[in-house]
């Protein structure tokens, strides 16, 4: 009796350690599976910037991330793509999701491209000075800075693009030109993109993958261009039609 229960006691232990194995092997498989999707950050890489605030519109910090973070057609990472909050603290964006920054105005890695979004009210933002500032120091490093929607509202009060052409969201031309006269505001109604120099702009929400697609074409090439609208299925949405 004594050896029996000894014999059924180790069977017992096997099986729960192999039991364990089993789970820390699926926890591993799961985790490996998660790691794969994750792009780290690699400082040979140029650095797309993406700003976020509260309120901002997700759909013009979602469209970048959509075209900067595809990879190469056979699978290399191209691009650093991150977001950017004056804390670290999540935002809420105007459709009410969270976003928590990867990094703050103080620990901000040095840019190739900031990326400026908007919201329907910008009057918080254009009145904080640390995002103006941030802006304008940035500004100095980057390549190239977009604004989409009411973000040429950003740029314009940071007086950085003063001189150059840009495009709002359509309706808030008139204003732009008057808030910000040195800015050369295009028409809106029929202006959707516009390029001057390191400058872009767009009309914004989904005409923001318009900037993001155009300026992924200036830093890599036409082919990757295609690559990525075909990643996209955008030929799908030009051509949507119901059936």
């Amino acid at each position: 009796m004594i050896f029996a229960t000894i014999l059924i006691s180790c069977n017992s232990e096997k099986s729960k350690n192999n039991t364990e194995k089993e789970n820390i092997n699926q926890t591993e498989i799961e985790s490996d599976t998660l790691t794969k999707h994750l792009k780290p950050f690699k400082s040979e890489l140029p650095t797309i910037g993406l700003l976020i605030y509260n309120g901002v519109l997700q759909s013009e910090v979602i469209a970048t991330s959509d075209v900067f973070a595809k990879p190469t057609e056979n699978g290399k990472q191209i691009f650093n793509v991150i977001t950017i909050a004056e804390t670290e603290n999540p935002i809420t964006t105007e459709e009410g999701m969270h976003f928590v920054p990867d990094y703050t105005f103080k620990n901000c890695p040095k840019l190739t491209a900031l990326f400026v979004p908007s919201a329907y009210d910008m009057y918080a933002q254009v009145h904080n000075e640390n995002i103006v500032n941030f802006i304008k120091e940035r500004n100095k490093e980057t390549e190239y800075v977009v604004s989409n929607c009411a973000g040429a509202q950003l740029i314009g009060k940071s007086g950085i693009a003063d001189g150059h052409k840009i495009v709002t969201w359509i309706g808030g031309g008139g204003k732009l030109q008057k808030d910000y006269p040195n800015l050369k505001v295009q028409n809106d109604s029929l202006v959707t993109f516009v390029e001057d120099g390191k400058f872009l702009s767009s009309n914004g929400n989904l005409a923001s993958y318009i900037s993001a697609l155009n300026l992924v074409e200036k830093m890599t090439s036409p082919e990757h261009r295609k690559f990525v609208e075909s990643y996209l299925y955008l030929d799908r949405l030009q051509n949507w039609k119901s059936k």
